[in-house]
């Protein structure tokens, strides 16, 4: 077991360690998700200073802000820009000669993809929002340490269950990719969506009441929204616990269409370019 699995781990610190070495990229991000962060900060301090009942707390949504600043880019909005150049050259092709099993292999490019872009933004994120905040006396608007240690405990398991959880949807788009010979229509349908229902652009506590049931159980609230709860202890106990398994649900069941869906374009698979 242990040797079959090593080929993967390989492609993980070895593409983890290529995406590290983009550090003027991660610094430019941090920039712009400090300024948009900020921005969602002042929208909704106002938001809940003109609302008499809400269903979470102010510092509760600006926990939830300031975390998603912090690891945006562990959101699959786009698929893999190396499977899309493959795509559009032809050497997808190539990809059926590897000794590997193909899914596995975009699987786990795809889980350092979405670790490695993270770390470079997310630590100095953390710093900014949970300390220099309070140093400068912004405590108000600043990230607040977790509501407690099984909230901490709760939150690395989900983050946890958000790499796999956002590698299984990067690998479908990238099946998607090679089913449609181009990135484009897969990154504009999908991506809006899971920006919108991760909890990415409003957190989703803050949607009317009729919807709470259908986007606490689709796939994408476990991207973002989810850990986000319950580190501000939004979520807790018994409720934390069905939002992990419901994570666990959707990466089982992802994993298994992509599979599904890449077996079958890759005995039709159709190239372009050369």
């Amino acid at each position: 077991m242990t040797a079959a699995i090593r080929p993967y781990v390989a492609v993980v610190r070895a593409r983890f360690s290529v995406l590290l070495q983009y550090r003027a990229a991660a610094v430019a991000g941090f920039l712009t998700q400090c300024w948009w962060g900020g921005i969602k900060v002042m929208v909704l301090t106002a938001f809940f200073a003109a609302s008499s009942s809400t269903p979470m707390t102010l510092p509760q949504a600006i926990d939830y802000v300031w975390l998603g600043q912090a690891l945006f880019t562990m959101l699959p909005w786009s698929g893999d820009p190396d499977v899309a150049r493959m795509v559009r050259t032809g050497d997808v092709a190539y990809e059926r000669l590897r000794p590997l099993d193909t899914y596995a292999f975009w699987y786990s490019r795809a889980v350092a993809r979405r670790t490695a872009n993270p770390t470079l933004r997310a630590i100095p994120m953390l710093l900014t929002a949970g300390v220099l905040f309070r140093l400068i006396g912004w405590s108000a608007y600043a990230l607040r340490a977790p509501s407690g240690v099984e909230a901490a405990l709760l939150f690395a398991a989900s983050i946890a269950l958000v790499i796999g959880l956002s590698a299984a949807v990067s690998a479908l788009m990238d099946t998607l990719t090679v089913a449609t010979l181009s990135e484009r229509g897969v990154t504009l349908l999908i991506g809006p969506l899971i920006i919108v229902f991760s909890g990415s652009l409003v957190p989703l506590p803050l949607f009317p009441d009729w919807s709470q049931p259908i986007l606490r159980n689709q796939p994408f609230a476990g991207l973002m929204d989810t850990p986000f709860r319950i580190y501000s202890g939004h979520l807790a106990g018994r409720n934390a616990l069905l939002a992990l398994a419901r994570q666990v649900v959707w990466i089982v069941a992802l994993v298994m269409i992509g599979r599904a869906l890449m077996a079958r374009v890759m005995t039709r698979l159709q190239t372009q370019g050369g």
